[in-house]
């Protein structure tokens, strides 16, 4: 058999880091670790070739070369995913279609030959049984949660690593919570399952024997789902590995606000190389974390908790979501507020939306206010039912948030403050990237010199070079984020402005 892997492409979103990329000279942040997972779950002899289409152009002599084509993606890239089916239909090139957008929609695709859909850990085998007996069935699903002990190494052979910003590694699945916004427990349950410390190292060698030196991201929704486990046999492992290889990567990973209780667990994690933490703190305003069942994040000082995983040298990045029924009109200025005030310079503001199969699209869908299928963009200022604010009030309120914290003045003051008081404790470990020579080059010419940030830019510059030498890095780094996140933003309100224009309206 000649298998194509298919990765459909990312539109421009906060989280796609398209303008910061371009920086690095880089096309992509992450290759894609569920398809080249399931590429070694296929059988060994078989022919595999993946084209992941945000690094890559899918040609059609791609698509004619393979027997079938395998496709992955989230609900974001479905836009991508669509045009790719299409393309395959009008071939003639059979499709297997699996992954979180076709396990929650499979039906919305009425061209796909077959769906392969929970974890492939458990119904890919079905699927290879059922072509071996030449009777291969259109659907194939399951309730049952799979084995990670049992999950094969990504097939790193199948990508050049070049083009990436970094590597991905994943080590559990599944998160102990469940916000009614979130659809993690619906794909991947309650309980975290985890791969032993063995596949961990495996994997980390694996990607070190390839050649790869950088950033790692852990993909697990919540690291920290089984935090006995992580601290007396995953990141003990982690540390010894990690001083052995002088620490060849920086590592980062998403969790919980409860990390801020654990600090024996902060200590350890930045022991093992983590330097950066992703945290969902959604909103400052109490009744709208009871109204989503957030209760990890309920009667505590969220600021505080932000400072003490800094001070144990952890930055925190996070999410906020705007649009809750419980959200007042004062939500806006709140959020602006907490946001400059904690020192969290990677703020990740989006829009409340429903996505399929969880809690709150279900009491949508009773209560008659859903409008559609959420985009998985929460970031371009769509919102997929009828919010109790005023639409008008909320989409105001949010544009006056993003242009507020993103604006240089209140940005580069967040990003100063944060480098202030910031006092790393990894090792001083030093990996010379010409990438990041250039990228310093490019921030000086398009941020300080045509930018419109360039007063902030160069004030942030020499202050961080001769008061933070250690951190200067950062600080630039930090700079070409914020010109990534107003760029988007800009974008994005020009989309929703051609799209409302009085003009345009009278033209339709």
């Amino acid at each position: 058999m000649k298998i194509l892997l298919v990765y459909p492409k990312y539109p421009d979103t906060f989280w796609s880091f398209k303008y910061a990329l371009k920086f690095i000279s880089k096309k992509a942040s992450l290759p894609p670790l569920g398809l080249l997972t399931v590429a070694s779950m296929l059988p060994q002899e078989w022919k595999k070739n993946l084209v992941d289409m945000n690094v890559k152009t899918l040609k059609d002599e791609d698509l004619l070369w393979a027997d079938y084509v395998f496709i992955s993606a989230m609900s974001i890239q479905k836009e991508s995913a669509q045009t790719v089916i299409s393309r395959c239909k009008t071939l003639g090139i059979k499709i297997v279609a699996g992954g979180p957008l076709f396990t929650a929609s499979h039906d919305e695709f009425k061209e796909v030959d077959h769906f392969v859909l929970n974890e492939a850990e458990i119904t890919l085998p079905l699927f290879l049984d059922d072509m071996d007996k030449g009777q291969v069935k259109h659907v194939y699903t399951s309730r049952q949660w799979a084995d990670m002990r049992t999950t094969p190494m990504p097939l790193w052979d199948l990508v050049d690593l070049k083009p990436y910003a970094s590597m991905n590694l994943q080590y559990s699945r599944g998160c102990p919570f469940d916000c009614d916004f979130c659809n993690i427990t619906v794909l991947y349950g309650r309980i975290p399952r985890t791969k032993e410390k063995e596949q961990v190292l495996e994997e980390m060698e694996s990607l070190y024997g390839h050649g790869w030196r950088g950033g790692v991201f852990f993909v697990d929704d919540n690291f920290i789902g089984n935090k006995s486990k992580l601290k007396k046999e995953i990141l003990p492992a982690i540390i010894e590995w990690m001083e052995k290889r002088k620490y060849p990567f920086t590592l980062s990973t998403e969790v919980s606000i409860n990390i801020s209780d654990d600090e024996e667990l902060m200590r350890l994690m930045v022991q093992a190389g983590f330097t950066t933490v992703f945290i969902g703190i959604e909103s400052p305003n109490e009744e709208s974390l009871i109204e989503c069942s957030k209760v990890q994040n309920k009667n505590r000082d969220l600021k505080a908790c932000v400072r003490k995983i800094q001070d144990f040298g952890l930055e925190v990045q996070a999410g906020f979501i705007v649009g809750f029924d419980n959200d007042p009109l004062s939500i806006f200025e709140k959020l602006i507020s907490f946001i400059q005030d904690s020192g969290i310079v990677t703020a990740m503001v989006g829009l409340l939306n429903a996505p399929h199969g969880t809690k709150l699209y279900n009491r949508l869908l009773k209560e008659g206010r859903l409008l559609k299928a959420a985009s998985g963009d929460n970031t371009d200022l769509s919102i997929n039912f009828k919010p109790r604010m005023s639409y008008e009030a909320l989409i105001s309120g949010y544009k006056n948030i993003i242009s507020t914290i993103y604006s240089p003045k209140h940005y580069y003051a967040r990003v100063r403050q944060f480098l202030k008081d910031y006092r790393p404790t990894q090792p001083k470990i030093f990996h010379f990237r010409l990438s990041y020579l250039k990228a310093g080059f490019k921030s000086a010419f398009l941020l300080g010199i045509i930018g419109k940030e360039r007063y902030h830019y160069w004030k942030l510059f020499f202050w961080s070079l001769f008061c933070r030498p250690r951190l200067f890095p950062l600080a630039i780094t930090f700079s070409i984020y914020g010109f990534h996140f107003r760029k988007i933003f800009e974008q994005h309100c020009r989309v929703i402005e051609r799209k409302t224009s009085p003009e345009l309206t009278t033209a339709i």
